[in-house]
């Protein structure tokens, strides 16, 4: 694997960001900026062997700076939501930003996408590293993360890893944007989901503690189906936020498989994680993105790996504790192929 670097822009308070580009034996390529450890771009051959980058993206790195929906950023402490922008942890409550109405989202005003991390060529990865120290956005205990990022064969492997001197919460993912086009909506791609049952979503697209069936549902993925079926349907699981933005329960790998017919190019993602967010950019504003492609409603889709949404405030879900002395591993894999 071949791995090259090039500066990518200066923040407003000097700090200079850095493009790291991973080439595989295979000739794919994936670029990742130490700002946020945000994938960039993401080139894979289609089935006639032209280049498609599968990822949004922009050009500057003011654009990233500027522009919301956090497009390609590693996410934390702590990714979706927390009911009421707050928490109780061995008995005390700890106060976060309000920065999604009343409610905590990915990591709050300044979150793991909005750091410069530090950045470590290994023999066939890069590893990215932060120290977010103790109260930072109101999360206790000083946590030492790292993500690394390597080729394995045609899968573009995340690896986190986490230690905290302090009890904490964590949930960690990745943020991309997806469109196996290149270009264009989303609507006609397909995809299938492993996962039998979703959490239910109430007001602030919190859950609600429900976990229910996907079966008769426009969350029903289990067979392959087009994107835009029922991406507007009249169901409130759908309707109130104006599209997919849920969590979906996996009971079985691959978590996803999304396919385009018109390029051939299928991503298939493997994962530890409890669950998978299934997001079809219903907030994604007009906007200019790498080489002046325009993007906006349903320019893309994210498929977020993940512990369940506000499962702080629902203890019989799978834990987001991380306790001190105890480490966090866990694992995403983007596998792209064409044919």
């Amino acid at each position: 694997m071949q791995i090259l670097k090039h500066p990518f822009g200066t923040l407003a308070d000097g700090a200079a960001v850095t493009s790291w580009t991973l080439v595989s034996e295979e000739g794919l390529r994936a670029e990742i900026l130490d700002y946020g450890v945000t994938i960039r771009s993401l080139i894979v051959p289609d089935r006639d062997g032209n280049p498609v980058d599968v990822v949004l993206g922009y050009d500057t790195l003011e654009e990233y700076v500027r522009n919301s929906g956090y497009v390609g950023a590693t996410i934390g402490r702590f990714a979706n939501r927390i009911g009421g922008a707050s928490f109780c942890l061995n008995g005390e409550t700890y106060t976060l930003a309000a920065n999604d109405g009343a409610n905590h989202l990915h990591g709050g005003r300044k979150g793991f996408d909005k750091r410069i991390w530090a950045a470590e060529e290994l023999k066939n990865a890069v590893r990215f590293s932060l120290t977010s120290p103790d109260g930072e956005e109101g999360y206790p205990g000083t946590l030492q993360v790292t993500v690394t990022v390597s080729w394995q064969g045609r899968s573009l492997e995340l690896r986190y890893h986490a230690e905290t001197d302090r009890d904490t919460i964590l949930n960690l993912t990745n943020h991309s944007y997806f469109n196996l086009d290149g270009q264009g909506t989303v609507y006609d791609q397909l995809l299938q989901l492993g996962a039998d049952h979703f959490t239910l979503g109430g007001e602030g697209c919190l859950p609600t503690g429900e976990i229910v069936p996907v079966a008769g549902t426009a969350m029903d993925f289990r067979t392959e189906r087009r994107i835009g079926d029922a991406v507007d349907n009249e169901e409130p699981c759908v309707k109130r936020s104006s599209g997919y933005d849920s969590n979906f329960v996996l009971s079985r790998s691959p978590a996803a498989v999304a396919r385009s017919e018109k390029t051939g190019i299928t991503l298939t993602i493997t994962t530890d994680q409890p669950g998978i967010q299934f997001y079809s950019s219903n907030a994604l504003t007009p906007r200019t993105g790498k080489g002046g492609a325009r993007y906006g409603l349903r320019s893309a889709f994210c498929l977020e790996t993940q512990h369940f949404p506000d499962c702080i405030h629902h203890p019989d879900w799978p834990t987001c504790v991380l306790r001190a002395g105890e480490s966090f591993d866990s694992f995403t894999r983007f596998e792209l192929t064409a044919g």
